[in-house]
């Protein structure tokens, strides 16, 4: 077929050009996350892809962080959604990783930067939209819109998020990019929510993922991300099985070409 893979009496769409493997929150265990450090890990063990967590600032930048809250991966404190972006711009964001002073002095990214970041390296990008609470439908269309604009003349980000109304929000705002839905534990009607989300990709925790799911994925026309694999020897399983992508934090364990001879 011209526009896919005729698989299972299914269409599995041929438009996928992202590398099985990809970073989690952009350089694994090997940087503080979501932080450019990590771009500089993937460099060193020739990672293409990095996933990583967009939200917003108070006054609607759009930035790099996984928590709702400062303090885990700064030394800032309170929520993340009540400081403005210069505020959120002076924290320090890599004192906390590790036992060195190596990145203390990181900052918190913007989404900008990490586009410049992914087209000077030639890198791909899953940007998962982590929206503070109460502000899902507005970060799903802020982070969709920005990346459509910051990301044109690279391969297009794919993105995803664990809230069915930020990504409801980013199909609204940019319905050519593609979309996967996270969950953990795959719901029973997953089927109906990827469809009226117009999802390309299913993303699942791998733990709850089995050959006969991920068979039953596929065949919907749907490719497969399992996370947070750091074990090359589930990761193999999870490939012989048809998982298209494997979403790593032991980039230095698992080699980025690990998967070169697999179709």
């Amino acid at each position: 077929m011209a526009n896919g893979i005729h698989e299972m009496g299914r269409t599995l769409s041929a438009d996928w050009p992202y590398p099985r493997l990809v970073a989690h929150r952009c350089g694994g265990t090997l940087a503080p996350e979501n932080t450019l450090a990590g771009f500089d890990a993937c460099v060193r063990y020739g990672y293409r892809m990095v996933e990583f967590d967009a939200k917003l600032s108070a006054d609607n930048q759009l930035f790099l962080m996984h928590d709702d809250t400062l303090e885990r991966t700064t030394n800032g404190h309170g929520a993340a959604a009540d400081h403005t972006w210069a505020q959120l711009s002076t924290l320090d964001a890599g004192a906390w990783y590790g036992d060195s002073a190596q990145f203390a002095g990181t900052h918190l990214p913007t989404l900008a930067e990490v586009a410049e970041r992914c087209a000077r390296e030639g890198i791909a990008a899953n940007i998962e939209i982590k929206p503070c609470p109460g502000r899902d439908a507005i970060t799903g269309a802020l982070v969709a819109s920005g990346a459509l604009t910051l990301w044109q003349g690279q391969t297009p980000p794919l993105l995803s998020s664990f809230s069915f109304e930020a990504l409801a929000a980013a199909r609204d705002a940019a319905p050519a990019l593609q979309r996967g839905m996270l969950f953990e534990e795959v719901p029973a009607d997953w089927l109906r929510i990827v469809r009226e989300l117009d999802c390309v990709s299913l993303h699942a925790s791998h733990r709850y993922l089995s050959e006969p799911l991920v068979a039953e994925i596929r065949a919907a026309g749907l490719r497969v991300l399992a996370y947070t694999v750091n074990d090359p020897a589930r990761a193999h399983l999870l490939a012989q099985w048809g998982v298209d992508m494997i979403c790593t934090d032991r980039i230095d364990t698992l080699n980025h070409d690990m998967f070169s001879t697999l179709a």
